[in-house]
């Protein structure tokens, strides 16, 4: 007869069945309320990874193919500082920086409307609250799971943009500092983490949810008007004038490089400090000697203009981004304590 005999490098630990498997967790897993919210979303988080990816490797070829042409090619002599046939290549890196624009309105619109509206307009809200989970962590983890992917996952494409755009920033005008100030540095993180904080809240309000994505459209393009209109008053504007009169002579003042005149333009400097708009004496401008009259009259020195200097783009980056997790942060709480009494 033979005998049976267990091995015991294959015995299963005492009290614990042995189901072939190992026992041994294989690596990180999510559980509980935050695996629920992966699974629920996992077609749309892994999307926004799958793009994340495909971007960033565009980007690092693009960038490699634009070096390799600046490289063999004299740029001493171009037009500001750029080869003739560089434009293709200009156009490419403006394209994505525009493209790379609408993020705010993507994660608002499909990301964060959807997110809470759903679950309240199919019952998985009550199903959930209903358990152990409670509905403030329920909350939090609803609103930090996809919050934590989107910020990383913009945060590595304005990364790899910024790289891509770094060697030719300021060398031509459609690749100046103003044109990719939401899409570089801190901007986009934080203007995402906003739209995406604003369309959850909009969607608990409006607890349908193609609603919530429409209202949440008109509102994120409410913000991005603002935004446009507002973000340079973050700066601080200098000036550069001159005194040696406005004759045809005379030279205008020459403003840094890659800064960004501000203002009507060039005002008119008079002896006393005082600026005079650009249509001053206009209705003699059509005679010399009267024009030059009418602005002696006015005790007129010079010229003067208004800029920002690119040297303040990151401090102005970082005071908008400042500004905008603020107003985050307050929408997440108005969120989690409307959530926690008036959810269902």
């Amino acid at each position: 007869m033979t005998t049976l005999t267990r091995d015991p490098a294959h015995a299963s630990p005492a009290g614990r069945p042995h189901d072939g498997r190992g026992s041994r967790p294989t690596g990180f897993r999510l559980g509980g309320p935050a695996w629920l919210v992966w699974r629920q979303h996992r077609a749309a988080f892994w999307t926004v990874i799958a793009l994340t990816l495909v971007g960033v490797v565009v980007m690092i070829h693009q960038r490699g193919q634009m070096t390799d042409y600046l490289a063999a090619h004299d740029t001493s002599g171009a037009k500001g500082g750029m080869p003739g046939e560089f434009e293709k290549y200009a156009d490419r890196v403006f394209s994505v920086g525009s493209c790379l624009g609408y993020l705010p309105v993507l994660a608002g619109v499909f990301l964060g409307a959807p997110l809470i509206a759903g679950d309240l307009e199919s019952g998985t809200a009550k199903l959930v609250t209903s358990q152990s989970v409670g509905r403030l962590r329920w909350l939090t983890v609803k609103l930090a799971v996809p919050a934590a992917l989107l910020a990383l996952c913009t945060a590595l494409l304005t990364t790899a943009f910024s790289w891509w755009w770094s060697p030719v920033k300021g060398r031509s005008a459609s690749l100046s500092w103003t044109s990719f100030f939401d899409v570089t540095g801190v901007i986009p993180v934080a203007y995402v983490l906003l739209t995406f904080a604003v369309g959850a809240a909009v969607g608990m309000l409006l607890r349908r949810t193609l609603a919530s994505m429409v209202v949440t459209l008109g509102i994120v393009v409410a913000i991005g008007f603002v935004w446009d209109e507002c973000w340079r008053s973050l700066g601080n504007v200098r000036s550069i004038s001159t005194d040696q009169g406005v004759g045809p002579g005379a030279v205008r003042p020459e403003l840094p490089a890659q800064a960004e005149q501000q203002g009507q333009g060039t005002y008119f400097l008079t002896g006393t400090g005082d600026r005079l708009d650009w249509t001053t004496c206009l209705d003699t401008s059509e005679n010399a000697q009267d024009h030059a009259s009418c602005l002696d009259s006015r005790h007129v020195i010079g010229w003067s203009i208004d800029y920002l200097p690119a040297s303040q783009m990151q401090t102005m980056q970082w005071l908008g981004a400042g500004i905008m997790l603020a107003v985050t942060a307050a929408v997440v709480a108005f969120v989690l304590i409307r959530g926690r009494t008036r959810l269902l």
